[in-house]
């Protein structure tokens, strides 16, 4: 029988483990401490855990943490990681430099089953819930890991859909027993999974995005088919309702589409609808992928579509597209791998 990781098990669910064992209860802390405190690798680097202890957690759990696979980096600095994940599955996680601060993109899950039309971890279909071991291991697996100063829940997956693990890892990295990162440090971003979105905000202290492409329910159903089960409005309502504080941030991430979400009638129903949230909205350039028939918009229309926005009082900006010599976009290099595994299994 396949050993459990240690890494990536919550202080309650060490207590739990320790209690479970007959060890004393300050174990429990002990071992967050080896795990989330310092830098080790091994169950035998525990010192000051017993013999007794460490004999337990050896015959039972193996530590946990999984280097990654394949490593590409990008004219400006990006790297893309990619890691396995069960037998032929890959998952990826980009680290994005920047002059004032270091991002690491995660992934929550191995593929995604939420079918949007412009996305190519969409088109995997879905595989599999990475666990909280699996999405803390893409921080601390890669070389970069005392660099970062942000992390972002918007790689393969829908996070919300994974909540359980997705709340568990970001107790690990909030936690003064775990890693003690400030929640501002950290965004997850959303389709717009009303209840776990709810659940999120109510139990956690980071900064929420969500995919939002047209202020229009009809037509993100089209992009979306998220929006046939939760709707614009609702969600929206959702985010009003919500007191998010000063020091909380809502935005929301817009891929313009040409002839499609980037005309000024979008400009108008956007800037109604999200009149009096205090929010920003990123625009993001549309990289084609296989299969759509998707166009991005131009340059200076979206310029014009920042400005335009600007203009109306809502703070808008522009992403800059990073890594696309690396296939930086969620699901392009996992979906390569696959396929090459695929035809040498043939």
């Amino acid at each position: 029988m396949k050993k459990q990781p240690l890494f990536g098990k919550t202080l309650n669910e060490l207590s739990a483990i320790v209690t479970g064992f007959g060890l004393p209860k300050f174990t429990a802390k002990q071992i967050a401490d080896w795990l989330y405190k310092k830098d080790i690798s091994s169950i035998d680097e525990m010192t000051n855990l017993s013999k007794n202890a460490r004999s337990i957690l050896h015959e039972h759990f193996e530590f946990g943490l999984t280097k990654f696979s394949n490593v590409q980096e990008s004219v400006d600095g990006t790297r893309k990681y990619l890691f396995p994940t069960g037998k032929h599955k890959f998952i990826e996680a980009a680290y994005i430099p920047e002059e004032t601060r270091s991002t690491l993109c995660v992934s929550s899950q191995v593929g995604c089953k939420m079918g949007c039309l412009f996305c190519m971890t969409g088109l995997q279909g879905f595989q599999a819930n990475l666990s909280a071991c699996e999405i803390v291991n893409q921080v601390c697996s890669i070389p970069e890991k005392d660099k970062l100063s942000n992390l972002v829940y918007m790689g393969m997956g829908e996070p919300f859909d994974n909540l359980d693990e997705v709340m568990k890892s970001l107790e690990i990295f909030t936690s003064d027993w775990g890693f003690g990162w400030s929640p501002k440090r950290i965004t997850v971003s959303t389709i717009g999974i009303i209840p776990a979105m709810k659940h999120f905000l109510e139990n956690s202290q980071c900064h929420l995005a969500v995919s939002l492409h047209s202020p229009f329910n009809e037509e993100r159903k089209k992009l979306m088919p998220i929006a046939n089960l939760h709707s614009l409005q609702d969600l929206i309502n959702t985010i009003r309702n919500f007191d998010f504080g000063r020091q909380r941030r809502i935005s929301f991430e817009y891929i313009l589409f040409k002839g499609l979400n980037d005309t000024p009638t979008h400009v108008k129903e956007l800037s109604r609808m999200l009149h009096g949230i205090r929010c920003r909205i990123n625009l993001i350039h549309f990289h084609p992928i296989p299969n759509t028939t998707l166009k991005g918009s131009s340059d200076s229309t979206i310029e014009h579509f920042m400005t335009a926005l600007n203009e109306k009082g809502i703070r808008t900006t522009i992403r800059a597209s990073r890594g696309q010599d690396i296939y930086a976009a969620c699901g392009l290099l996992s979906t390569k791998e696959l396929v090459k595994i695929n035809y040498s299994d043939h």
